[in-house]
């Protein structure tokens, strides 16, 4: 006697009264979904070897330095610097640099004595804005330790990226310099990115050197790493024979480990250690000075900046060496803790199955573990780097959440259906429609923002891999007027972020591909009548 199971209809599933279990399909499949989890993280986390930048016996030049912990910002209010962490940070940067900047005044009252115990010299700058009284306070207080420090501080910097934020004009920043210049020994600098010295050309004559910010991820054609260097290599031999016969410093420069692709600037750990490391190797070849931006990564910059703002360290919020400088390194380092969540959420996938009564479920429930644990370890890796604050953490529960739902609901879809798991998949089918409408409202929320807000967010694609699948494969009855619009909205949405992002940008590309599929998957539920 053949029983044929209407709920599995559009996955062509029967089940006969009497069955044995598909064993041999069953291990097949299991053992290829293994595979494929394996391979997926190790992929990801593979360490890459490459020729070392720093080495006990060799320091490099300088880096960034603020002395943030990773749960502060500038902007804490009562902010108080934090003396034993500053302590600590200098006594791990002289193992590798011989020199810091700094690029506020304020609170760094102890930071040349530090310096001077830990053997580093020390670059200093005035943080320079729209507000005279502050900016000269700054003025003041880099003068005094200018003064004091003779023998930590080799040069002052009046400014940083001032006349970016038009914050003052070329005229009142000049006046500056030549006030400081007036006050001290060492020579004297203003820091900015390239293109606002050929903008304000009135700033070079003040300067004793130019020190040029050179990003090529943030420049309004961003570089691909293979070129990078290039792009480096060539401004700084303009500035070079523009500016002769002052010298011109690179005082910032850097690649970020994490965050969003810009056209073809890809930010990973192995992306930030190449350029990083051949950088280096080609700014000693040719003699330049430079700084390195930073020293450690700062989370706090997340909130103005994405993701990515957060990520330009050489080491991580905790201090710890990120592989950028020497040795090797991987872009993501916890692949293993990742790989034993993928394991769990794929045994607890067979579990909720238990014995599938036809070859094809066999088939297909272990290959669903095996998405739902790359899928979902994979968005989770993307939320713990990209998540700022209280908001935006119940944001990624609910969509994980939301991922376990559908999960749960897929391989019920699958199993034998008896007992628990009878009840289980018959509470979670009454309410399918609103968990593809949930999925739908999310994906067009993201797509709407990734249309008008794209540049410090970042591709939530990994999120929405499971329930476009899972319901493309098998539609449900759903709210059709507010699925329609939604599908919509997604639709509407794909061609003009790719414009937007660049036709070679591959994260765009997997956003439209997600975003494509998930059209399909709620146009297939639209199909589908209430019985």
């Amino acid at each position: 006697m053949q029983v044929t199971c209407v709920a599995l209809q559009p996955l062509g599933l029967t089940m006969s009264a009497t069955y044995r279990f598909p064993f041999l399909p069953y291990l097949s499949a299991c053992l290829l979904g293994l595979l494929a989890l394996g391979g997926f993280w190790y992929s990801l986390g593979q360490p890459v070897i490459l020729p070392d930048a720093a080495t006990p016996t060799h320091k490099l030049q300088c880096a960034s330095y603020t002395p943030f912990d990773k749960d502060q910002s500038p902007f804490d209010v009562p902010f108080k610097l934090r003396p034993e962490r500053m302590d600590a940070d200098l006594a791990l940067l002289a193992t590798r640099f011989e020199c810091i900047r700094t690029y506020s005044m304020t609170g760094l009252e102890a930071l040349p004595d530090l310096a001077r115990k830990h053997g580093l010299k020390l670059m200093i700058g005035a943080w320079v804005n729209s507000n005279p009284v502050d900016t000269e306070q700054e003025v003041e207080l880099l003068i005094k330790s200018a003064n004091a420090n003779p023998d930590v501080v080799t040069a002052v910097i009046v400014g940083n990226e001032a006349l970016l934020r038009k914050e003052v004009t070329g005229a009142q920043l000049a006046r500056l310099i030549n006030k400081v210049k007036s006050q001290v020994k060492q020579p004297v600098t203003y820091a900015d990115v390239w293109e606002f010295w050929l903008k304000h050309p009135e700033i070079a004559p003040a300067v004793d050197f130019l020190t040029i910010h050179l990003l090529p991820y943030w420049e309004d054609d961003p570089s691909n790493i293979d070129v990078a260097l290039r792009h480096v290599a060539d401004v700084r031999q303009v500035f070079g024979n523009k500016f002769a016969p002052k010298d011109v410093m690179i005082g910032e420069t850097g690649w970020p480990s994490e965050g969003r692709q810009r056209e073809t600037a890809v930010p990973s750990r192995v992306n930030e250690a190449k350029f990083i490391r051949g950088f280096v190797a080609m700014a000693e070849q040719e003699g330049w000075r430079y700084n390195l931006i930073e020293a450690f990564d700062q989370p706090w910059k997340r909130g103005s900046e994405g993701a990515v703002g957060g990520y330009w360290g050489l080491f991580d919020a905790d201090r710890q060496d990120k592989g950028v400088l020497a040795g090797p390194v991987s872009n993501v380092p916890y692949w293993k803790e990742w790989l034993a969540v993928g394991a769990l959420i794929f045994l607890g996938t067979l579990m909720l199955g238990g014995r599938v009564r036809t070859t094809r479920s066999a088939l297909v429930l272990p290959l669903l573990g095996a998405v739902a644990a790359c899928s979902i370890g994979a968005w989770g890796d993307l939320a713990r780097l990209t998540t700022r604050f209280a908001g935006e953490w119940l944001w990624v529960g609910l969509l994980t959440g939301l991922n376990l739902l559908v999960l749960a609901h897929a391989a019920l879809t699958l199993s034998a259906r008896t007992g628990w798991r009878a009840r289980a998949f018959d509470l979670l089918e009454r309410r399918a429609g609103w968990l593809v409408a949930a999925a739908g409202f999310a994906a067009a929320v993201m797509m709407l923002e990734m249309v008008f807000d794209p540049r410090y967010r970042s591709f939530a694609s990994m999120a929405f891999v499971l329930p476009a699948l899972v319901y493309l494969c098998r539609p449900v009855s759903v709210p059709r007027r507010e699925i329609a619009l939604l599908t919509f909205v997604i639709g509407a949405g794909i061609a003009p972020q790719l414009y937007q992002e660049g036709m070679l940008n591959q994260q765009a590309w997997g956003w439209a591909l997600v975003g494509g599929l998930m059209v399909v998957a709620l146009w297939r539920c639209l199909r589908v009548r209430k019985a």
